[in-house]
C-alpha cells in the first residue's frame, strides 16, 4: 500500500501514493490542520507529511492499518483524556483506517502546537534580544 521507495517531494505526491479511501482521510486531515494552523508551510520531514512555523508543529503518516499522528509529546498529553480511545506511543497517537479520524480533535491539538511553538519562538527572540 505505500508509495514508492523514493521520498515524495511534497505532500501532494505523499497522498497520490496511496489507495483512494486512505487518499481521502490524509486529505481531510491536512484540511484540518491547515485550518488550525492557516500560516504553516508544508514539507516533507522523515518521509512524512509535515506543518512547521517557527519548529516543527505536526507530522502525519498512513500505513497498513492506521494513521500516525505526531504533535509532540506535550500535546499528547494535554489532550491525553480525548485520545485514551487510540493506541499511541509517547510521541504519537495511531488513528485506525476502518474508523472516522477525529478532525475536531486533530484541530485543537494543532491550535495548542502553535501556541506552544508561537511561545518558544518568543522565548528565543527575547534571549537574543537580552544578549
Amino acid at each position: 500500500m505505500q508509495r514508492s521507495r523514493s521520498a515524495p517531494k511534497d505532500i501532494d505526491q505523499y497522498i497520490a501514493g496511496f489507495p483512494p479511501d486512505v487518499r481521502a482521510s490524509l486529505r481531510k486531515i491536512r484540511a484540518a490542520i491547515r485550518k488550525a494552523a492557516p500560516r504553516a508551510k508544508e514539507a516533507i520531514k522523515y518521509r512524512m507529511p509535515t506543518f512547521t512555523q517557527h519548529g516543527n508543529l505536526v507530522h502525519f503518516a498512513a500505513y497498513e492499518n492506521h494513521i500516525g499522528f505526531y504533535p509532540a509529546p506535550r500535546a499528547l498529553d494535554e489532550f491525553k483524556q480525548e485520545l485514551s480511545a487510540y493506541e499511541g506511543s509517547k510521541g504519537a497517537v495511531r488513528f485506525p483506517l476502518d474508523k472516522p479520524v477525529p478532525l475536531g480533535l486533530i484541530g485543537r491539538i494543532v491550535k495548542f502546537r502553535v501556541k506552544q511553538d508561537r511561545e518558544r519562538a518568543d522565548a528565543k527572540r527575547k534571549k537574543g534580544r537580552a544578549r
